[in-house]
């Protein structure tokens, strides 16, 4: 009778042992799925700030350009630098396709906090062309009402 009782004991605790291991897989499991769809959608949301930002500056320096077949001053410079992000987004999402399935929960997070800081710091000047957009709309409406 004693022997059953440890026995049943070595049961309970096998069991419970394998609930804990079932438990913390489950969760590494979760942790890095989600890990994985922040780090796809970081990406997206960076790639639609990066390219609403190039076409902010397009119609900013349109609206600007003397001759619409040359570019305004800075405008080859601001171009260069929304392309510049999207080849480094380009290069975060061949990492993505090539490397997210090995990496690491560590290497995972990183990624994702490198995207959410790139999208963070694109927000003040996503604020900043809004602002110039404006005072530039503001600026050409007072001209052809003085025109007119």
């Amino acid at each position: 009778m004693f022997s059953l009782a440890y026995y049943a004991l070595a049961v309970v605790i096998a069991i419970a042992a394998g609930l804990c291991v079932w438990i913390v897989r489950h969760q590494r499991s979760r942790r890095r799925h989600v890990a994985l769809q922040d780090l796809m959608d970081n990406a997206d949301r960076l790639e639609i700030d990066l390219k609403d930002c190039r076409d902010r500056l397009a119609r900013a320096h349109a609206v600007m350009s003397v001759s619409p077949d040359l570019p305004a001053t800075g405008e080859v410079e601001a171009q260069q630098a929304v392309d510049s992000g999207l080849r480094a987004l380009l290069q975060q999402r061949l990492w993505i396709r090539d490397r997210a399935s090995e990496a690491s929960q560590s290497e995972l997070d990183e990624a994702v906090d490198a995207l959410v800081r790139a999208r963070h710091q694109l927000e003040p000047r996503l604020r900043a062309l809004d602002d110039a957009q404006t005072a530039l709309d503001t600026a050409v409406r007072e001209h052809i009402h003085r025109d007119f």
